[in-house]
């Protein structure tokens, strides 16, 4: 009776470990992707926008939660040594941290979008440094917040606007498109003249080979007398006859007829 108890003891074991192993391995892992620029260039004393959106399997509520962090390039800033919040949502509201950026930041995103975008305005020099965005939306909790590293510099040292250089190379392509569909359409003219004037070419020289018939020309009594009517005793005239039967071979052929013109004084 104890061995077949411990017997089902054993399977009754057994069969609760594969469970929860079953349980544990099909169960999906929480996580959150979150995305921001990796680097923003904005003119000192002008408006920027620092960007973050995230990614998440769960639906968006009121304990989503989004935290911006600050840590400072310079070392002789106060946000140098870590990084400091300084700006927090939750429940649908903002709540700003520290004092240097107090008034000068802005929440321009839209939580239910997944866009937490925040608003610097103006910039300053002192905002040289890293900006840190994360967001939690439970239970969505695991993730790694994103970095945007903020360059604020000059006018002069801006770099030259992408917008000119996109114009430039769609000129260029549609420039390029026009010279090849001319160069196509002149090669197919060409070709087309060509094959033309090859079809005119076989035509002429058929019809440059076939005999032209010539008449034969007769001269009478009274044309004789009148172009010559008092000259000297002509002997005979010999006259080629051509042979009118159309072909090649017979195209040299000559037959010569004699006529008699005898005149007199």
């Amino acid at each position: 009776m104890e061995t077949k108890w411990s017997n089902m003891s054993c399977r009754r074991v057994l069969l609760t470990g594969f469970m929860l192993c079953i349980v544990l391995v099909t169960t999906p892992c929480s996580g959150i992707d979150i995305h921001a620029d990796s680097e923003v260039m904005m003119q000192n004393g002008t408006t920027g926008t620092l960007r973050c959106t995230f990614k998440s399997s769960e639906v968006v509520s009121s304990t989503t939660s989004v935290t911006w962090s600050f840590q400072s390039n310079q070392p002789d800033n106060q946000f140098s040594k870590a990084p400091y919040v300084i700006f927090y949502f939750s429940n649908g509201k903002g709540f700003p941290g520290q004092d240097e950026f107090k008034d000068r930041i802005q929440f321009i995103g839209d939580i239910n979008k997944r866009d937490v975008s925040l608003q610097l305005s103006p910039a300053q020099f002192s905002d040289n440094g890293t900006f840190f965005c994360d967001v939690k939306n439970p239970p969505d909790v695991t993730g790694t917040p994103a970095r945007t590293e903020l360059r604020v510099v000059l006018k002069e040292s801006l770099p030259h606007t992408y917008m000119a250089v996109i114009v430039g190379a769609v000129c260029g392509a549609l420039f390029l498109l026009v010279i090849i569909a001319g160069t196509v359409c002149i090669i197919m003219r060409v070709m087309h003249s060509r094959h033309e004037y090859e079809g005119c070419t076989s035509l002429e020289s058929m019809s440059s080979q076939a005999p032209k018939p010539r008449k034969k020309v007769e001269p009478t009594l009274e044309s004789s007398r009148g172009s010559n009517p008092s000259g000297p005793v002509q002997g005979p005239v010999i006259y080629a006859q051509l042979d009118h039967s159309g072909s090649r071979s017979s195209f040299h052929k000559m037959e010569p007829v004699v006529y008699a013109d005898i005149r007199k004084n």
